[in-house]
């Protein structure tokens, strides 16, 4: 974190921190209605596995299939999922040192088109912000 020093050169009492790297979004969408239901944003060095467990995903959307990519993979997750009565269509990983079998492949393929339909969902809300922008300016 970075934290800006005041003129005197001391550090503040209380400051906001920035993250250094940056930052994550993760998201919890419905793809019928092209909606985000939950967010959450993280700074770039937190784990990403642990976001699931923390109220990203809801009883209150309908869908109980969860798509995500290898970072939300791990015995914990999938427990959680398999608890909450959620249907894991998360990613596998690649066996270490070894090629990726086939099927594998093909199943993560498959996933990744649906997953695709995140980046349709922010498109559709950057559109419809703008136009909504526009026509209190026009007013």
């Amino acid at each position: 974190m970075k934290v800006k020093r005041q003129e005197d050169g001391t550090l503040p009492a209380t400051d906001l921190a920035i993250p250094f790297f940056g930052y994550k979004s993760h998201v919890s969408i419905d793809r019928k209605f092209r909606l985000i239901r939950k967010w959450k944003i993280t700074d770039a060095a937190a784990s990403d596995g642990v976001r699931l467990r923390e109220g990203l995903l809801g009883k209150t959307n309908t869908a109980s299939t969860v798509w995500a990519d290898t970072a939300y993979r791990s015995k914990a997750d999938e427990g959680f999922m398999g608890k909450e009565d959620f249907v894991s269509k998360v990613h596998k990983k690649k066996p270490h040192l070894k090629p990726m079998p086939r099927h594998i492949q093909w199943s993560n393929a498959g996933k990744s088109v649906i997953r695709s339909r995140v980046e349709h969902v922010f498109a559709d809300q950057k559109s419809q912000t703008r136009l909504f922008v526009q026509i209190i300016g026009v007013a």
